[in-house]
């Protein structure tokens, strides 16, 4: 075999290595099923289950119509925190009806915390400063550390 195509086949494997590194590092995940999931996303090839999604959707629309209950309210405006969150930059038109989302919460029960120990953020005042500080214009929003953050 000439020496060409083993250095050629040789960089071709260190370059998948190191994307497979880099995968890893930038997916974080725990365990072996949580890197055939995350693989999937990142493939394209990851789908909900759209029925158990439509049905989940009509019932939380329906749990709160009047917007008085300061817990659906609060998973609303985390739900346009979630959404319009980024690595690069936030999406202003989801954050700021969240933003109203969390002042009905605030509104409704001032000293809300949220009993659901999945969620990063547990209180109202959290979220609203997340909120905030995402649709500000700040010179911090050209850090190239940024790339590395966590959505909570």
């Amino acid at each position: 075999m000439k020496e060409k195509y083993i250095h050629t086949s040789s960089i071709a494997l260190v370059a998948i290595g190191i994307g497979f590194v880099v995968f890893l590092y930038w997916s974080q995940p725990k365990t072996l099923a949580e890197v055939a999931t995350k693989s999937q996303v990142v493939l394209g090839t990851y789908e909900i289950n759209k029925d158990e999604f439509t049905r989940g959707l009509a019932l939380f629309r329906r749990a709160d119509p009047e917007k008085r209950d300061a817990n659906t309210q609060f998973y609303t405006a985390y739900s346009y925190y979630r959404q319009g969150w980024g690595r690069l930059s936030n999406d202003d038109t989801l954050f700021k009806p969240g933003l109203e989302a969390v002042d009905r919460v605030m509104k409704t029960d001032p000293n809300f915390r949220s009993t659901d120990d999945t969620l990063t953020m547990r209180t109202a005042s959290e979220l609203k400063y997340e909120l905030e500080e995402g649709l500000k214009l700040t010179p911090d929003d050209f850090n190239p550390m940024k790339l590395t953050r966590e959505r909570k």
